[in-house]
């Protein structure tokens, strides 16, 4: 709370609204307003003994003490609103205010606005749009955990690499597990995700890794033209994170921590003969990690994402994207040496031919 009976007292000694600022960490603004009220309920320093701080505040600022007459905003609105693109809580919060000057209804402040927001957010929805707008991103990563499928014939231990997407907003993810890392593999991930999620996101926002980024030492990032045709395809923008930057991706960097304890790590005692033995099991993990409850808010990846963010995703195109692989080719040193001796002993009988015919 203000401290208007200081503010007074110092004004009183005659310094000025700046000096006041200063002493007491208020902005000019604050000072000066006070001041003015000050003089139009011609309250003159020092304040009458007997008279509280809450007097003294409801004699200067009546509009304040009245909080029955603030109109409290529809925040189920509000937090539905904030979830289209460029909307924000500034914009809501004016037009809120409009809303309420129309109806002659005193709004509450900006600050307070926010407040009772966040209130409601942290008490009523499982995430808060303020951080994520929904259906915008998709972060995805290989999981540093791999998981194993056992050769039936040598009994050779094959690594299986692990997968991960997830959406920021609601935090709902897809992970499935592949024999390698290449490119095919990166792309059949990303298309089993979109099929999953029932929808495609405006941003793709994956590691530096080699199927997705060239160059991805330089500082200048290059994307990946297979990675890029099927980010066209899909209708998103992909935007690397940065080399070392962890929390550009901190969605998928937290869930790739817990989908190896949730997924990875409790199937360590479990034996797969193939991968899509593996991959059935996944599923029925990442079902159940997915409809975990939240530990500090109602709800869970599932009911945040069919509730507040589904209905945001960009709709699938009507065919899958199929691969195309692009590689530079170049040509070996004895081809291109075979083929000058073959243009060279070309020209030389064209020419031999020219001369015994004019002869």
């Amino acid at each position: 709370m203000t401290d208007y009976r200081e503010i007074l007292r110092l004004a009183s000694m005659g310094l000025n609204r700046t000096s006041i600022g200063t002493a007491l960490g208020y902005s000019r603004n604050t000072i000066a307003d006070v001041l003015r009220r000050a003089r139009i309920k011609g309250l003159e320093p020092p304040v009458p003994e007997g008279m509280s701080d809450r007097e003294l505040a409801d004699l200067l600022f009546p509009e304040k003490a009245t909080p029955q007459n603030q109109r409290m905003p529809d925040y189920e609105k509000v937090h539905k609103e904030l979830g289209k693109k460029g909307v924000n809580l500034t914009l809501l919060w004016e037009e809120y205010c409009n809303e309420c000057r129309q109806s002659g209804e005193i709004p509450y402040a900006y600050t307070q606005f926010r407040v009772h927001y966040h209130r409601f957010a942290k008490t009523t929805k499982a995430t808060m749009h303020l951080t994520h707008k929904p259906g915008e991103n998709m972060e995805v990563d290989w999981a540093g955990q791999t998981a194993a499928v056992v050769d039936r014939v040598t009994g050779e231990i094959i690594p299986a690499y692990v997968f991960v997407a997830t959406l920021p907003c609601s935090q709902y993810s897809y992970v499935e597990a592949f024999l390698n890392r290449e490119q095919e593999s990166w792309t059949a991930a990303h298309i089993h995700a979109f099929e999953f999620f029932g929808g495609t996101t405006r941003i793709l926002t994956p590691d530096n890794l080699k199927t997705g980024v060239d160059n991805p030492n330089r500082r200048t990032l290059t994307i990946n033209r297979s990675y890029n045709e099927l980010a066209e395809h899909y209708g998103c923008a992909v935007i690397p994170a940065r080399v070392r930057k962890p929390k550009d991706k901190p969605s998928v960097e937290g869930t790739v921590g817990q989908i190896s304890t949730w997924v990875i790590a409790s199937l360590r005692n479990q034996t797969f003969f193939s991968l899509a033995e593996l991959n059935e099991e996944i599923r029925k993990k990442l079902k159940a990690f997915n409809e975990r409850a939240f530990q500090k808010k109602p709800g869970n990846r599932l009911t945040a994402f069919m509730d507040e963010e589904k209905e945001y995703l960009l709709p699938l195109p009507k065919e899958r994207y199929e691969l195309a692989v692009w590689q530079k080719l170049s040509v070996g040193f004895n081809y291109i040496t075979s083929a000058l001796i073959k243009i060279i002993t070309a020209f030389r009988m064209n020419i031999s031919s020219t001369i015994w015919t004019s002869g």
